[in-house]
Protein backbone atom coordinates (compact mmCIF):
# COMPACT_ATOMS: atom_id res chain seq x y z
CA UNK A 1 0.00 0.00 0.00
CA UNK A 2 2.29 2.71 -1.32
CA UNK A 3 1.21 6.04 -2.79
CA UNK A 4 0.08 4.79 -6.20
CA UNK A 5 -3.12 5.91 -7.90
CA UNK A 6 -5.35 2.97 -6.97
CA UNK A 7 -3.92 2.81 -3.45
CA UNK A 8 -4.51 6.53 -2.92
CA UNK A 9 -8.08 6.23 -4.21
CA UNK A 10 -8.83 3.38 -1.80
CA UNK A 11 -7.33 5.35 1.09
CA UNK A 12 -9.44 8.40 0.24
CA UNK A 13 -12.56 6.26 0.63
CA UNK A 14 -11.25 4.43 3.69
CA UNK A 15 -10.65 7.71 5.55
CA UNK A 16 -14.16 8.98 4.86
CA UNK A 17 -16.38 5.97 5.50
CA UNK A 18 -17.86 5.31 8.93
CA UNK A 19 -15.50 2.61 10.14
CA UNK A 20 -17.96 1.62 12.84
CA UNK A 21 -20.17 0.46 9.96
CA UNK A 22 -17.65 -0.77 7.38
CA UNK A 23 -14.04 -1.84 7.86
CA UNK A 24 -11.42 -2.39 5.18
CA UNK A 25 -8.79 -5.12 5.47
CA UNK A 26 -6.06 -5.41 2.86
CA UNK A 27 -4.34 -8.25 1.01
CA UNK A 28 -1.09 -7.12 -0.63
CA UNK A 29 1.57 -8.83 -2.72
CA UNK A 30 4.64 -7.59 -0.88
CA UNK A 31 6.27 -8.49 2.43
CA UNK A 32 7.72 -5.04 3.09
CA UNK A 33 5.65 -2.33 4.74
CA UNK A 34 4.07 0.36 2.57
CA UNK A 35 3.60 4.10 2.97
CA UNK A 36 -0.02 3.75 4.10
CA UNK A 37 0.42 0.78 6.47
CA UNK A 38 0.71 2.77 9.70
CA UNK A 39 -2.44 4.74 8.85
CA UNK A 40 -4.34 1.57 7.91
CA UNK A 41 -3.50 -0.12 11.18
CA UNK A 42 -4.30 3.03 13.17
CA UNK A 43 -7.79 2.97 11.63
CA UNK A 44 -8.31 -0.67 12.58
CA UNK A 45 -7.48 -2.34 9.27
CA UNK A 46 -5.59 -5.61 8.96
CA UNK A 47 -2.92 -6.22 6.30
CA UNK A 48 -2.31 -9.72 4.96
CA UNK A 49 0.97 -10.20 3.06
CA UNK A 50 1.26 -12.64 0.15
CA UNK A 51 4.22 -13.52 -2.05
CA UNK A 52 4.71 -11.31 -5.13
CA UNK A 53 2.55 -12.52 -8.00
CA UNK A 54 4.81 -14.02 -10.68
CA UNK A 55 4.61 -17.16 -12.86
CA UNK A 56 7.30 -18.79 -10.71
CA UNK A 57 5.26 -18.13 -7.55
CA UNK A 58 1.79 -19.09 -8.83
CA UNK A 59 1.85 -22.44 -6.99
CA UNK A 60 2.89 -20.94 -3.68
CA UNK A 61 0.46 -18.06 -4.11
CA UNK A 62 -2.50 -20.38 -4.70
CA UNK A 63 -1.59 -22.37 -1.58
CA UNK A 64 -1.40 -19.17 0.44
CA UNK A 65 -4.90 -18.29 -0.74
CA UNK A 66 -6.22 -21.70 0.31
CA UNK A 67 -4.65 -21.22 3.74
CA UNK A 68 -6.02 -17.67 3.97
CA UNK A 69 -9.63 -18.63 3.27
CA UNK A 70 -9.33 -21.62 5.61
CA UNK A 71 -8.39 -19.23 8.42
CA UNK A 72 -10.72 -16.39 7.39
CA UNK A 73 -14.18 -17.57 6.36
CA UNK A 74 -15.65 -14.31 7.72
CA UNK A 75 -15.13 -12.20 4.60
CA UNK A 76 -18.36 -11.77 2.63
CA UNK A 77 -17.24 -9.00 0.28
CA UNK A 78 -14.06 -9.09 -1.81
CA UNK A 79 -13.26 -5.86 -3.69
CA UNK A 80 -10.19 -6.33 -5.89
CA UNK A 81 -8.08 -3.44 -7.13
CA UNK A 82 -5.38 -5.46 -8.94
CA UNK A 83 -7.41 -5.71 -12.15
CA UNK A 84 -6.89 -9.09 -13.84
CA UNK A 85 -4.15 -10.01 -11.34
CA UNK A 86 -6.94 -10.74 -8.88
CA UNK A 87 -7.93 -13.85 -10.85
CA UNK A 88 -6.64 -16.36 -8.30
CA UNK A 89 -8.36 -14.51 -5.44
CA UNK A 90 -11.68 -14.29 -7.28
CA UNK A 91 -11.56 -17.97 -8.21
CA UNK A 92 -10.80 -19.16 -4.67
CA UNK A 93 -13.39 -16.78 -3.18
CA UNK A 94 -16.04 -18.15 -5.54
CA UNK A 95 -15.14 -21.72 -4.62
CA UNK A 96 -15.64 -20.79 -0.96
CA UNK A 97 -19.04 -19.27 -1.62
CA UNK A 98 -18.12 -15.64 -0.95
CA UNK A 99 -21.32 -13.93 -2.12
CA UNK A 100 -19.90 -10.57 -3.31
CA UNK A 101 -16.82 -10.59 -5.56
CA UNK A 102 -15.93 -7.29 -7.23
CA UNK A 103 -13.16 -6.56 -9.74
CA UNK A 104 -12.29 -2.89 -10.12
CA UNK A 105 -10.98 -1.59 -13.48
CA UNK A 106 -8.30 1.08 -13.01
CA UNK A 107 -6.59 1.09 -16.43
CA UNK A 108 -7.98 1.40 -19.93
CA UNK A 109 -5.60 -1.14 -21.49
CA UNK A 110 -2.36 -3.03 -20.91
CA UNK A 111 1.04 -2.33 -22.37
CA UNK A 112 2.18 -4.91 -24.90
CA UNK A 113 5.02 -6.78 -23.20
CA UNK A 114 5.67 -10.26 -21.80
CA UNK A 115 3.04 -9.65 -19.11
CA UNK A 116 0.40 -8.85 -21.73
CA UNK A 117 -0.26 -12.54 -22.48
CA UNK A 118 -0.87 -13.39 -18.82
CA UNK A 119 -2.99 -10.29 -18.31
CA UNK A 120 -5.13 -11.04 -21.34
CA UNK A 121 -5.70 -14.63 -20.25
CA UNK A 122 -6.53 -13.68 -16.67
CA UNK A 123 -8.99 -10.95 -17.60
CA UNK A 124 -11.08 -13.45 -19.56
CA UNK A 125 -10.65 -16.26 -17.04
CA UNK A 126 -11.70 -14.17 -14.04
CA UNK A 127 -15.04 -12.91 -15.37
CA UNK A 128 -17.19 -15.99 -14.53
CA UNK A 129 -16.21 -15.66 -10.86
CA UNK A 130 -17.29 -12.02 -10.48
CA UNK A 131 -20.62 -10.85 -9.13
CA UNK A 132 -19.99 -7.19 -10.01
CA UNK A 133 -17.56 -4.95 -11.84
CA UNK A 134 -16.49 -1.50 -10.70
CA UNK A 135 -14.63 0.99 -12.86
CA UNK A 136 -13.06 4.43 -12.89
CA UNK A 137 -14.29 5.03 -16.44
CA UNK A 138 -15.98 3.54 -19.50
CA UNK A 139 -12.83 2.61 -21.41
CA UNK A 140 -11.31 0.88 -18.39
CA UNK A 141 -14.51 -1.13 -17.91
CA UNK A 142 -14.57 -2.30 -21.53
CA UNK A 143 -10.95 -3.39 -21.46
CA UNK A 144 -11.02 -5.36 -18.20
CA UNK A 145 -14.60 -6.58 -17.99
CA UNK A 146 -15.71 -6.94 -21.60
CA UNK A 147 -18.84 -5.55 -23.22
CA UNK A 148 -21.51 -7.40 -21.22
CA UNK A 149 -20.11 -7.03 -17.71
CA UNK A 150 -18.56 -3.69 -18.64
CA UNK A 151 -21.96 -2.20 -19.46
CA UNK A 152 -23.19 -3.22 -16.00
CA UNK A 153 -20.08 -1.94 -14.23
CA UNK A 154 -20.59 0.59 -11.46
CA UNK A 155 -18.74 3.86 -11.99
CA UNK A 156 -16.91 4.67 -8.79
CA UNK A 157 -15.32 8.09 -9.09
CA UNK A 158 -11.65 8.46 -8.16
CA UNK A 159 -12.82 11.04 -5.66
CA UNK A 160 -10.60 13.30 -3.58
CA UNK A 161 -10.85 15.72 -0.67
CA UNK A 162 -11.47 18.82 -2.77
CA UNK A 163 -10.92 21.17 0.17
CA UNK A 164 -7.37 19.87 0.61
CA UNK A 165 -6.43 20.43 -3.05
CA UNK A 166 -8.12 23.82 -3.55
CA UNK A 167 -5.61 26.42 -4.76
CA UNK A 168 -3.95 28.37 -1.97
CA UNK A 169 -1.63 31.25 -2.89
CA UNK A 170 0.05 31.29 0.53
CA UNK A 171 0.83 27.58 0.29
CA UNK A 172 2.23 28.16 -3.20
CA UNK A 173 4.74 30.70 -1.86
CA UNK A 174 5.68 28.42 1.03
CA UNK A 175 6.36 25.33 -1.07
CA UNK A 176 8.41 27.29 -3.60
CA UNK A 177 10.56 28.68 -0.81
CA UNK A 178 11.02 25.18 0.66
CA UNK A 179 12.15 23.84 -2.71
CA UNK A 180 14.40 26.88 -3.36
CA UNK A 181 12.64 27.69 -6.61
CA UNK A 182 13.28 31.16 -8.06
CA UNK A 183 10.39 33.60 -7.92
CA UNK A 184 10.25 33.81 -11.71
CA UNK A 185 10.46 30.04 -12.27
CA UNK A 186 8.01 28.31 -14.58
CA UNK A 187 7.36 25.07 -12.71
CA UNK A 188 6.09 21.99 -14.53
CA UNK A 189 5.19 18.93 -12.52
CA UNK A 190 4.30 15.26 -12.59
CA UNK A 191 3.13 12.80 -9.94
CA UNK A 192 3.45 9.11 -10.69
CA UNK A 193 5.41 5.93 -10.25
CA UNK A 194 8.61 5.61 -12.27
CA UNK A 195 7.54 2.76 -14.54
CA UNK A 196 7.03 2.28 -18.25
CA UNK A 197 3.35 3.23 -18.16
CA UNK A 198 4.06 6.79 -17.03
CA UNK A 199 6.51 7.47 -19.90
CA UNK A 200 9.04 9.53 -17.94
CA UNK A 201 11.67 9.27 -20.69
CA UNK A 202 9.41 11.15 -23.11
CA UNK A 203 8.45 13.60 -20.37
CA UNK A 204 12.13 14.48 -19.88
CA UNK A 205 12.60 14.92 -23.63
CA UNK A 206 9.68 17.36 -23.68
CA UNK A 207 11.09 19.26 -20.73
CA UNK A 208 14.59 19.43 -22.25
CA UNK A 209 13.04 20.94 -25.38
CA UNK A 210 11.00 23.36 -23.26
CA UNK A 211 14.06 24.59 -21.34
CA UNK A 212 15.70 25.66 -24.62
CA UNK A 213 12.94 28.25 -25.00
CA UNK A 214 12.38 29.02 -21.33
CA UNK A 215 15.57 29.10 -19.27
CA UNK A 216 13.60 29.76 -16.08
CA UNK A 217 11.81 26.39 -16.22
CA UNK A 218 11.97 23.73 -13.49
CA UNK A 219 10.41 20.26 -13.31
CA UNK A 220 9.14 18.53 -10.16
CA UNK A 221 8.92 14.73 -10.29
CA UNK A 222 7.04 13.16 -7.40
CA UNK A 223 7.18 9.41 -6.85
CA UNK A 224 9.51 6.45 -6.90
CA UNK A 225 9.81 3.21 -8.83
CA UNK A 226 12.02 0.82 -10.71
CA UNK A 227 12.97 3.30 -13.46
CA UNK A 228 13.96 6.20 -11.22
CA UNK A 229 17.70 5.54 -11.47
CA UNK A 230 17.48 5.41 -15.26
CA UNK A 231 15.65 8.72 -15.31
CA UNK A 232 18.22 10.32 -13.00
CA UNK A 233 20.95 9.17 -15.39
CA UNK A 234 19.03 10.63 -18.32
CA UNK A 235 18.73 13.96 -16.51
CA UNK A 236 22.53 13.95 -16.06
CA UNK A 237 23.03 13.28 -19.77
CA UNK A 238 20.68 16.15 -20.62
CA UNK A 239 22.61 18.45 -18.24
CA UNK A 240 19.42 19.29 -16.36
CA UNK A 241 20.37 18.29 -12.82
CA UNK A 242 19.79 21.84 -11.55
CA UNK A 243 16.35 21.99 -13.23
CA UNK A 244 14.79 18.58 -12.53
CA UNK A 245 13.89 17.87 -8.91
CA UNK A 246 13.33 14.25 -7.86
CA UNK A 247 11.15 14.60 -4.75
CA UNK A 248 10.47 10.91 -4.04
CA UNK A 249 7.34 9.67 -2.30
CA UNK A 250 5.65 12.59 -0.53
CA UNK A 251 2.72 12.75 1.88
CA UNK A 252 2.05 16.39 0.88
CA UNK A 253 1.22 16.13 -2.82
CA UNK A 254 -1.59 18.64 -2.27
CA UNK A 255 1.04 21.23 -1.27
CA UNK A 256 3.39 20.41 -4.13
CA UNK A 257 0.62 20.93 -6.68
CA UNK A 258 0.14 24.47 -5.40
CA UNK A 259 3.74 25.28 -6.32
CA UNK A 260 3.39 24.09 -9.91
CA UNK A 261 2.29 26.10 -12.93
CA UNK A 262 1.40 23.18 -15.22
CA UNK A 263 0.89 19.43 -14.97
CA UNK A 264 2.58 17.28 -17.61
CA UNK A 265 1.22 13.74 -18.05
CA UNK A 266 2.39 11.79 -21.14
CA UNK A 267 1.32 8.30 -20.02
CA UNK A 268 1.05 5.37 -22.42
CA UNK A 269 -2.16 4.31 -20.66
CA UNK A 270 -4.43 5.31 -17.79
CA UNK A 271 -7.90 4.63 -16.51
CA UNK A 272 -9.00 7.85 -14.87
CA UNK A 273 -5.96 9.05 -12.98
CA UNK A 274 -6.41 10.23 -9.39
CA UNK A 275 -3.49 12.59 -9.86
CA UNK A 276 -5.27 14.22 -12.81
CA UNK A 277 -8.29 14.87 -10.60
CA UNK A 278 -6.02 16.37 -7.96
CA UNK A 279 -4.22 18.57 -10.49
CA UNK A 280 -7.46 19.97 -11.89
CA UNK A 281 -8.77 20.59 -8.39
CA UNK A 282 -5.63 22.65 -7.73
CA UNK A 283 -6.37 24.67 -10.86
CA UNK A 284 -3.41 23.43 -12.89
CA UNK A 285 -3.51 23.40 -16.69
CA UNK A 286 -2.78 19.83 -17.75
CA UNK A 287 -1.02 18.82 -20.97
CA UNK A 288 -1.54 15.08 -21.38
CA UNK A 289 -1.11 12.31 -23.91
CA UNK A 290 -3.82 11.22 -26.31
CA UNK A 291 -3.63 7.71 -24.79
CA UNK A 292 -5.54 8.95 -21.76
CA UNK A 293 -9.36 8.61 -21.90
CA UNK A 294 -11.10 11.89 -22.67
CA UNK A 295 -13.35 11.45 -19.66
CA UNK A 296 -10.41 12.52 -17.47
CA UNK A 297 -11.13 16.11 -18.57
CA UNK A 298 -13.41 17.10 -15.70
CA UNK A 299 -12.71 20.77 -16.48
CA UNK A 300 -11.48 22.92 -19.36
CA UNK A 301 -7.90 22.72 -18.04
CA UNK A 302 -6.96 19.56 -19.96
CA UNK A 303 -5.21 19.61 -23.36
CA UNK A 304 -4.56 16.34 -25.22
CA UNK A 305 -1.48 15.92 -27.42
CA UNK A 306 -0.51 12.87 -29.46
CA UNK A 307 2.56 10.93 -28.39
CA UNK A 308 3.36 10.82 -32.11
CA UNK A 309 3.56 14.62 -32.31
CA UNK A 310 6.91 16.40 -32.26
CA UNK A 311 8.50 17.76 -29.11
CA UNK A 312 7.94 21.23 -30.55
CA UNK A 313 4.21 20.53 -30.70
CA UNK A 314 4.21 19.56 -27.02
CA UNK A 315 6.11 22.72 -26.11
CA UNK A 316 3.68 24.84 -28.12
CA UNK A 317 0.75 23.29 -26.28
CA UNK A 318 2.45 23.97 -22.93
CA UNK A 319 3.03 27.60 -23.92
CA UNK A 320 -0.58 27.95 -25.01
CA UNK A 321 -1.90 26.48 -21.75
CA UNK A 322 0.30 28.80 -19.68
CA UNK A 323 -0.75 31.88 -21.65
CA UNK A 324 -4.33 31.72 -20.36
CA UNK A 325 -5.12 33.66 -17.20
CA UNK A 326 -7.86 32.33 -14.92
CA UNK A 327 -8.73 32.10 -11.19
CA UNK A 328 -7.15 28.82 -10.03
CA UNK A 329 -9.14 28.75 -6.79
CA UNK A 330 -12.44 28.24 -8.65
CA UNK A 331 -11.56 24.79 -10.00
CA UNK A 332 -12.13 22.87 -6.79
CA UNK A 333 -15.81 23.78 -7.12
CA UNK A 334 -15.82 22.49 -10.70
CA UNK A 335 -14.40 19.16 -9.54
CA UNK A 336 -17.16 18.96 -6.93
CA UNK A 337 -19.81 19.70 -9.58
CA UNK A 338 -18.29 16.96 -11.75
CA UNK A 339 -19.00 14.53 -8.91
CA UNK A 340 -15.46 13.88 -7.66
CA UNK A 341 -15.58 15.11 -4.08
CA UNK A 342 -14.95 12.31 -1.60
CA UNK A 343 -17.61 12.93 1.03
CA UNK A 344 -20.68 12.11 -1.06
CA UNK A 345 -18.91 9.28 -2.87
CA UNK A 346 -17.72 7.64 0.34
CA UNK A 347 -21.26 7.72 1.73
CA UNK A 348 -22.51 6.04 -1.43
CA UNK A 349 -19.88 3.29 -1.24
CA UNK A 350 -20.60 2.69 2.42
CA UNK A 351 -24.30 2.29 1.68
CA UNK A 352 -23.50 -0.06 -1.21
CA UNK A 353 -21.42 -2.35 0.97
CA UNK A 354 -24.02 -2.38 3.72
CA UNK A 355 -26.79 -3.21 1.25
CA UNK A 356 -24.75 -6.07 -0.18
CA UNK A 357 -24.10 -7.33 3.35
CA UNK A 358 -27.82 -7.25 4.18
CA UNK A 359 -28.67 -9.18 1.03
CA UNK A 360 -26.18 -11.90 1.86
CA UNK A 361 -27.47 -12.11 5.44
CA UNK A 362 -31.03 -12.65 4.18
CA UNK A 363 -30.04 -15.67 2.08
Amino acid sequence: MNRGGAETMVMNYYRHIDRNQVQFDFMVHRQERGAYDDEIEAMGGKIYRMVPLHPLTFGKYKQQLVDFFDKHPEYRIIHGHCSESGYFVYREAARRGVPVIIAHAHNAHALFDVKWFFRTYFKYAMRPYLTQGFTCGKEAARWLLGEALGRKAILQCNAIDSYMYRYNAKMRREIRMELHLPNNAIVLGHVGRFNRQKNHAFLLDVFAHYVRRHDSAHLLLVGTGELRNQMEQKVDRLHLTDRVHFLGVRPDVHRLLQGMDLYLFPSFMEGLSVSMVEAQCAGLPCVVSDRIPREVALTDLVSFVSLNDSLSKWVERIDKALSVSYPRETYADKVIVAGYDIKRNAQWLQNYYLEQWRKTAEK
